[in-house]
């Protein structure tokens, strides 16, 4: 039963022309939103301002936690 939904689904992939095209540029934008931004525009900041473990899970619980001004 297992094998026949996968067979199904690889064989509708197989016979598609304009989705194929499309499924490559979905997974093209979330390579570069994933993996290209964050090595170039987010830094590790937990781990630069707070060395160890229960510092940083302090740090995350107080700002989840706290009421919003």
């Amino acid at each position: 039963m297992f094998r026949r939904i996968i067979y199904f689904y690889i064989d509708g992939f197989k016979s598609m022309t304009v989705g194929k095209k499309l499924w490559t540029i979905i997974f093209i934008k979330l390579f570069i939103m994933f993996v290209i931004l964050r090595i170039f525009f987010f830094k590790p900041f937990l781990k630069e301002r707070y060395p160890d473990e229960k510092s940083r899970i302090n740090y995350v619980t107080e700002q989840l936690t706290r009421k919003p001004l």
